[in-house]
């Protein structure tokens, strides 16, 4: 019965790192990053009985009556007047009056950190950006110089209060994350894991660490007098790593990161015991990020291309391709082929998907301007090598890693499209949020190819609304999207109604969610209040009905930018599909992943079926008001 606080250290500030003395500069940023956080709302609780309305209503679809009435009983007397219900809720509101987040703690610590599960492929998201011109290892160094001077950049904005305020309809996003990007990595362990934060201690780390050919290299980017190093000065040290990586014969350290959290908590501590493996993996987890300078993705096919560029930027390829260039503990990791493919892999545990975007579409602004500074005329010092001790146990501890990474990554299908027929200004133009016409779209895709009634599925939406907001689940399937789908091939129904309705109960269950009343983070926070105070888990929480809503067959995500750039992750479930989409104006990009060992599931067939519903779809829009018109 002892309390979730007191067992797990969610954050760990290390205070003592090398580097210059930026102390100025740090009490800047965290001036800066309080003043704007202040300006939004804490995250509200919402009420316990709109919660638990919320949720059978979001069951309904998915069970059959019989069962939905046992369940509703349970739900019932869970927050009945003096029951165990309303004894959490309380428990909810005096932890919101006393944290900055009632939330977020918590749930970084139960979806992220104590998680088992290997990192590639199960948890951290990979954003494959439009191929770059260069072809060859020489424009692979030079835009890898631009791509570090802009996250540089980027990081100094942060650092002064200087980056612009993001705005979510008319209301201010929080900002407290943005110093935690830099210099922070997760650090393993047998139960549960950590994250090891030095960006915010009084001397901050000054390096990044670059890695070709399996080694890796610690690379100052500031000069002796607090500077950032110029394009041109970086692009000469990166020339310098090359020339001391030309030998493909290293063993893939990286490798180790990739395994089962409990593994590689094992292997780090054996890792950890010689002082020379000690101070290498230190300065990886104190960099500000990484940079993974990769060999070319191996070229089958165009239309297959963007498919490898995405699973290159995801998992590295293999342990006989790019995978051994990856640290997947790093918050974040820069990825840069030498064929012009790029992205980014971040973990998610410091941070989800929309301050990744702000960071992303910073980087890609800057990458289109000139190179600002003149280069002064001073010797830099050679990047340091980070060097590994392997003994027979860590050489063991590498070749289950690459067994296992090989045989997840054979598992994974991954199937990259960009639908061209039209974009979100086909919804728009019919008074519909493209978002939701996504969300139901997918309903029917599934439907297509299982037709056993819609299917348990979330999608992220961002709660950066409110102080040290993370994300909020949307359970996607409703009763207007089960009739829908059951109706759409029935010629006598009104399908443009039905589909109508669909799409905007779904659009007001992402208001809902948007303004902090969403239910997934309340029933969690619920079951960890009752974990708090040492009490049995509710059995609303036991019962089969929540165990079958949340095994998600759909994960989904929006991740819309201002470019063709295309979220990648796996799914969370071995039977199920995660589903990742950027729209823009006239197409929209997609990426489908499945597990091949699961005969139920195929990225390709879903992918098939969804180019179809939605070419449906456009038809029934335009059809209906063709006839509108000539009515």
């Amino acid at each position: 019965s002892l309390k979730l606080s007191t067992v797990y250290t969610t954050i760990q500030t290390i205070v003592k790192p090398t580097g210059l003395n930026n102390s100025l500069c740090i009490d800047r940023q965290v001036a800066a990053g309080r003043a704007m956080s202040s300006a939004v709302p804490p995250q509200p609780v919402p009420p316990l009985d709109q919660t638990l309305r919320e949720y059978l209503r979001a069951l309904e679809p998915l069970l059959p009556p019989d069962e939905f009435q046992h369940t509703q009983n349970k739900v019932l007397k869970f927050g009945q007047s003096g029951g165990l219900g309303p004894r959490l809720q309380d428990g909810l509101l005096r932890r919101a009056r006393t944290s900055n987040n009632w939330l977020s703690d918590w749930w970084v610590q139960h979806a992220y950190l104590e998680s088992r599960q290997p990192l590639p492929v199960h948890s951290n998201p990979a954003i494959s950006l439009p191929q770059r011109d260069h072809c060859d290892w020489r424009g692979q160094l030079l835009f890898a110089s631009k791509l570090i001077a802009a996250v540089l950049d980027f990081r100094a904005k942060v650092n002064t209060g200087q980056l612009p305020v993001e705005y979510m309809r008319g209301e201010p996003l929080c900002t407290q994350l943005f110093p935690l990007l830099f210099s922070s990595c997760r650090i393993p362990g047998p139960k549960h894991d950590y994250i090891s934060h030095h960006a915010l201690s009084r001397r901050s780390p000054t390096h990044i660490t670059v890695v070709r050919n399996y080694q890796f290299f610690q690379l100052e980017v500031y000069n002796s007098d607090g500077s950032r190093m110029t394009e041109s000065q970086i692009h000469g040290q990166l020339l310098r790593i090359r020339a001391a990586s030309w030998k493909t014969d290293k063993e893939p350290m990286g490798l180790l990161t990739s395994e089962h959290r409990r593994t590689w908590g094992q292997a780090y501590k054996r890792l950890l015991r010689d002082k020379v493996n000690k101070d290498s993996v230190r300065a990886i987890e104190q960099g500000l990020f990484t940079l993974c300078l990769d060999s070319p993705v191996m070229r089958i096919s165009d239309e297959k291309y963007a498919s490898r560029m995405a699973a290159q930027v995801l998992h590295g390829g293999g342990t006989f391709s790019n995978s051994g260039n990856r640290w997947f503990d790093k918050t974040l990791q820069f990825i840069v082929g030498e064929d012009g493919s790029w992205g980014l892999l971040y973990e998610q545990a410091t941070a989800e998907g929309p301050p990744i975007a702000t960071l992303l579409d910073h980087v890609l602004d800057y990458c289109q301007k000139p190179d600002p500074k003149r280069s002064p005329l001073v010797p830099l010092p050679m990047p340091r090598k980070l060097y590994f001790l392997i003994d027979k146990d860590i050489k063991r501890d590498i070749e289950h890693a690459k067994q296992n990474l090989d045989i997840l990554i054979n598992d994974l299908d991954v199937n990259v499209f960009n639908f061209r027929r039209f974009g979100k200004d086909l919804p728009k133009q019919h008074g519909l949020s493209p978002n939701a016409f996504i969300q139901v779209a997918l309903q029917l895709s599934y439907y297509r190819y299982r037709p056993h009634g819609v299917c348990p599925a979330c999608d992220m939406v961002s709660l950066r609304m409110f102080r040290g907001g993370r994300t909020e689940f949307i359970r996607s399937p409703t009763r207007q999207t089960l009739d829908f789908i059951q109706a759409f091939d029935d010629p006598r129904e009104a399908k443009l109604q039905l589909f109508r309705e669909a799409v905007d109960v779904y659009s007001a269950l992402t208001d809902r969610a948007l303004r902090g009343q969403g239910l997934d983070r309340h029933l969690l926070g619920l079951k960890l209040q009752a974990i708090e105070e040492g009490l049995s888990i509710p059995k609303v929480f036991m019962d089969t009905a929540y165990g079958l809503a949340t095994h998600w067959r759909l994960r989904t995500g929006q991740v819309p930018s201002n470019t063709d750039s295309v979220m990648c992750f796996g799914p969370l479930v071995p039977d199920g599909y995660a589903v990742c989409y950027n729209p823009q104006a006239d197409h929209v990009h997609f990426s489908v992943t499945a597990f091949n060992c699961c005969e139920e599931t195929d990225a390709e067939t879903l992918a098939r079926s969804l180019k179809h519903t939605l070419g449906q779809l456009q038809e029934l829009l335009e059809t209906s008001g063709k006839l509108d018109r000539d009515f």
